[in-house]
């Protein structure tokens, strides 16, 4: 990302979506930080892991030298790391064994790794030097003393992964990157996670480091300030966009900023709140930080009603799936609530669905089992597929349904389905999102030239064979019902399965409408439509055009949606029920 906001079309979908904290808020560059930082005895830099510490040290040094004739005694997080082998055995239990994709929630706290000396011993050699405690963890060495945090968005961080140049927390050596992220899922996230909660009070400083040589960065007082008004303001998060075995061009062609010389894409990641960055623009500066900040400190003025049952979790994530001339998805399921709690830690599960919006010829979305499906057929013959290497007609076993734009296919835990090709589906999900159960792949290699993992025990464990034929047809397809109008504007229901915690309505309006959020937030995507302003009752406006999703906070009170299109807006809004 840019240091500096990009121009771009308004009507058009911005892929460096920002929310304005008015002038003079951000600043760029090290030297800046090193002018703050020559005041001062004790300095903790801390950080998310894949910061690059040591490069940054170096110019920090370099600066304080040149600039301000200091010469600070430097300690590194890193040197107090208990020993690799020791982090390990303290891992396994929540990395899966040989399982190369799932393992369990830690419940570690970051302290777990290190050895942290005292507070007395910090100073003990240099006790009149300037002394900077740099790394992940630098804030546990001291309750005092000077607080930098360097944050680093997660599409970054897996960007330096697949390179080689980052490793896992306190391991000794990069692992091969899906290891890797296994790793980052269970463990690291979580204990660093939970270690920012800890410490967002205590910021002086936040830093955006995912540009090396071009930090931008806000006072604590000022990031904290603008976290409390950006949870009362419809806001989206920075997108970002993945290739994948089955990926197709809609993102490519639709998109504009996307680099167009990708394969395909696969995925945008619309709104997954735990890989997601919230933009700050401030005098067309920009600075990236993790949402959960956002959560660690106005929850549940995010969350309203639901607050208490999720804490400082978002609950719903928004995500595209484009098989535009592309493949289908694998054949698939997702966990039950009671095998996540048990088998991956999760407080709630994957319950997904497809909304429809855009299509070419020959689409269709399977779901659903067979009339005559026979579970113990179907098990073997996709275990044979595995062995000779052969082909299953996956139709003589999953319903395949033609898929038509707006279109919504309801997939609660335990659901065969898939999309197939020539779909641009916006998945509308709780957030949990690596969960899914390939049982079928189509033979074909990822794009690393290797199988992709398929789970077929796991998925039979979990699927409802029952979900077949007309019943299947019946409770899988949403029909909307009128729920209630006004002059030139509907609202419609878009039954979802009782089994699944969010609810779907769909509003279509040509000039303007009004809705209270009730204490409930709301996310949102312009399905039909160029663009739309929204205004809220505490006077923030937002501007949001074609296929953007962005989130209402329960906090907002009120908002007014006003159509800037030439034709009748159609937006999609997700709540828990």
């Amino acid at each position: 990302m840019p240091a500096v906001k990009p121009a771009f079309q308004e009507d058009c979908y911005d892929i460096y979506p920002a929310f304005n904290i008015g002038p003079g808020k951000i600043i760029r560059g090290l030297k800046s930080i090193a002018g703050v930082l020559s005041t001062l005895d004790l300095i903790l830099i801390d950080g998310f892991e894949g910061v690059l510490f040591e490069e940054l040290m170096l110019s920090l040094e370099k600066i304080l030298e040149y600039d301000y004739d200091i010469r600070p005694e430097l300690l590194r997080t890193e040197s107090f790391l208990k020993p690799a082998c020791e982090i390990d055995n303290l891992i396994a239990p929540f990395l899966g064994g040989d399982d190369p994709v799932f393992g369990k929630r830690a419940t570690l706290k970051l302290a777990d790794f290190f050895n942290v000396p005292s507070e007395i011993d910090v100073h003990a050699d240099n006790p009149k030097k300037p002394l900077i405690i740099y790394g992940p963890g630098a804030a546990l060495f001291s309750s005092s003393g000077f607080l930098v945090y360097l944050d680093l968005p997660k599409n970054e961080l897996q960007f330096r992964s697949r390179a080689g140049t980052v490793r896992n927390l306190g391991a000794d050596r990069a692992l091969d990157p899906k290891m890797m992220y296994k790793r980052f899922y269970f463990v690291d996230w979580v204990v660093l996670n939970n270690h920012k909660k800890d410490i967002i009070s205590r910021i002086d400083i936040l830093a955006d480091s995912q540009r090396q040589e071009d930090l931008t960065w806000l006072s604590g007082p000022d990031f904290r300030n603008a976290l409390l008004l950006l949870a009362k303001s419809p806001f989206r998060v920075r997108p970002w966009f993945e290739p994948g075995a089955w990926g197709g061009s809609w993102i490519r062609d639709k998109i504009p900023g996307v680099n167009k010389a990708a394969e395909n894409y696969a995925w945008s990641f619309e709104l997954i709140t735990p890989e997601n960055g919230i933009l700050f623009q401030s005098s067309g500066l920009l600075t990236e930080f993790s949402f959960d900040f956002l959560m660690y400190l106005s929850g549940s003025s995010v969350l309203g009603d639901c607050a208490d049952n999720f804490g400082t979790d978002f609950p719903i994530r928004f995500d595209f799936l484009d098989t535009f001339d592309g493949g289908n998805l694998s054949v698939q399921c997702h966990p039950g609530r009671d095998y996540m709690k048990e088998n991956f830690g999760e407080d709630f599960t994957q319950e997904e669905s497809y909304y429809i919006l855009d299509t070419k010829e020959n689409s269709g979305v399977y779901l659903g089992f067979m009339e005559d499906i026979s579970p113990d057929k179907f098990r073997k013959e996709l275990e044979e597929s595995i062995l000779l290497n052969k082909k299953v007609n996956i139709e003589d076993y999953v319903l395949l349904h033609p898929s038509h734009k707006h279109d919504l296919f309801l997939i609660p835990p335990g659901t065969i389905h898939g999309s197939g090709k020539n779909n641009l589906v916006l998945e509308i999900s709780t957030t949990p999102y690596i969960y899914t159960f390939k049982m079928y792949d189509w033979l074909r290699p990822d794009l690393d030239g290797k199988p992709r993992p398929l789970n077929i025990g796991r998925g039979m464990e979990n699927l409802f064979f029952d979900r077949k034929g007309k019943k299947a047809k019946e409770e899988l397809l949403s029909n909307p019902v009128l729920e209630v109008a006004g002059d030139d504007w509907k609202l419609y229901n878009l039954p979802t399965n009782p089994a699944q915690l969010y609810g779907i309505r769909r509003c279509h309006f040509d000039s303007a409408v009004e809705f209270e959020t009730g204490g409930k937030f709301y996310v949102m995507s312009l399905v039909e439509g160029s663009s739309i302003i929204i205004e809220t009752s505490f006077g923030t406006r937002a501007h949001f055009s074609y296929a953007e999703t962005f989130i209402i906070p329960a906090a907002a009170g009120s908002f007014r949606m006003t159509n800037n299109s030439d034709s009748t807006a159609i937006i999609i809004m997700a709540f828990v029920k």
